[in-house]
């Protein structure tokens, strides 16, 4: 069993990469990537954890992507198998990191307006060595008991409709995945679902169009994808000639209910899949 992404306390998950690693050991995963949002800097400890444990470590990341998307759906896409000692990669991602910093500064004054005090001393005693993120927020609120849970933070206050949102800097398309690929990784589109496209024929004209920006794969098992949708994802692949993957999205206890390589209990992610975008990657070396 695999797991080609999962978030730690870098972004917005709750364990360290150390944590990911042994957690994933004790459940007999046989490999796994780090994918964490906009930054790479819990991949040198995960990577070295991965060595002494004896379990594949993948380093990647995850990307937020601008995209012109109906119903307020979002594009993200994963690089795996990146080098993350790629100088111009850091830079850019040390710029979105910034921004985000700037971001929850503006989120902390929305809250103020709203009678609702939350530090930046608080939210840095919450993310420990990462990048502020929503779920950081989250987990103070629950914390002050102002919500029961992180769905209700959410709902309340954080999602994309609610009072406390501000939208964070993106790059573009066709920079997100350039990035990823001249750092010498795997561009996978993750979670194509949360695109919000109502019509498959528009999900197949987005992925062509991603394709020909030079995207190398689809995120195929994934939570809350069915079997149906599965099916019609692998087709696609298989009809553009994209590779496969498939990760739980794992972020520990902020985000309830899911676990590592099963997601919410129904993942089965062959080890096949590891192997087939290995070798995809290891060709694209050779172009």
């Amino acid at each position: 069993m695999i797991d080609l992404q999962i978030h730690s306390s870098y972004s917005d998950g709750s364990m360290s990469p150390v944590e990911l690693v042994q957690t994933a050991k004790a459940l007999d995963l046989y490999a796994i990537a780090l994918t964490d949002h906009d930054t790479i800097e819990g991949v040198p400890e995960f990577i070295e954890e991965g060595k002494r444990a004896d379990i594949i470590t993948i380093a990647g990341l995850e990307i937020s992507v601008e995209a012109n998307l109906p119903a307020q759906g979002e594009l993200h896409i994963l690089g795996l198998f990146i080098d993350y000692k790629n100088r111009d990669l850091k830079e850019k991602l040390q710029f979105l990191q910034d921004h985000r910093n700037l971001r929850a500064l503006k989120m902390i004054e929305k809250f103020k307006d709203l009678g609702i005090l939350i530090t930046e001393d608080e939210l840095l005693n919450v993310s420990g060595a990462g990048s502020i993120g929503r779920p950081h927020f989250a987990k103070i609120l629950k914390d002050k008991g102002i919500v029961k849970s992180h769905q209700e933070a959410f709902q309340r206050y954080l999602r994309k409709d609610r009072p406390v949102y501000v939208d964070k800097i993106k790059f573009p398309e066709t920079e997100a995945i350039q990035l990823i690929k001249q750092s010498g990784g795997l561009a996978i589109l993750a979670h194509p679902h949360l695109m919000k496209l109502s019509r498959f024929k528009d999900l197949e004209d987005k992925i062509v169009h991603l394709r020909n920006l030079g995207l190398d794969g689809l995120e195929v098992y994934y939570p809350g994808v069915n079997n149906k949708e599965m099916t019609k994802l692998i087709r696609l692949a298989a009809k553009y000639n994209l590779g496969i993957s498939g990760g739980s999205d794992y972020h520990g206890g902020n985000r309830e209910g899911t676990t590592m390589g099963k997601g919410y209990g129904d993942l089965n992610i062959p080890d096949s899949v590891y192997y087939d975008l290995l070798e995809r990657w290891k060709a694209s070396k050779t172009m």
